[in-house]
């Protein structure tokens, strides 16, 4: 796949109150398209969890120079938890997610919503884009509400769910 276009960059996070937030987590960051974006519009005060399972993508990330209050993982994202309390924090303010959750197996795809959903504050918010409707069912069942927005401008096109937990 291509890297993320700034349109889709866009949809994905400029609704976002990335200013206010505390504490941001990012899952599947890939080549770093929307943490360089994310990083841009954050507080000083914020701090940025980014969690990234692929080994030359990790290694392509921790190359960069990222301010301190940016903390890479090389882990899985269902220990987002952990990741967060080590950074002195019970929940997650924000979730933006590139994970390939169409392509997950179901108890995976599970297990790492579950995870995002019980480590996310009551107001806070998960955003996850997908190349398809497929995950749609999974988003609606774990969270309270759950919003679709499209992006043409992005190879291949995206949609993009803004989920709330209450």
């Amino acid at each position: 796949m291509a890297p993320s276009s700034r349109f889709l960059a866009a949809k994905m996070l400029d609704h976002l109150p990335i200013k206010e937030a505390k504490i941001i987590v990012e899952l599947g960051p890939g080549t770093g398209v929307f943490t360089e974006k994310i990083i841009q519009k954050m507080g000083a005060n914020t701090q940025l969890i980014v969690v990234e399972l692929n080994d030359t993508f990790y290694h392509a990330l921790t190359a960069k120079k990222y301010p301190k209050n940016v903390h890479l993982k090389h882990d899985s994202a269902e220990k987002i938890g952990e990741f967060i309390q080590e950074c002195g924090f019970e929940k997650a303010d924000l979730i933006i997610s590139s994970l390939p959750l169409a392509i997950f197996p179901s108890e995976l795809r599970k297990s790492v919503l579950h995870a995002s959903k019980e480590h996310l504050s009551d107001n806070g918010q998960f955003v996850q884009f997908q190349y398809s409707l497929q995950s749609r069912r999974a988003l609606k069942e774990m969270f309270h509400s759950v919003k679709l927005n499209f992006t043409a401008l992005n190879f291949p096109p995206a949609f993009v769910y803004t989920c709330k937990k209450n």
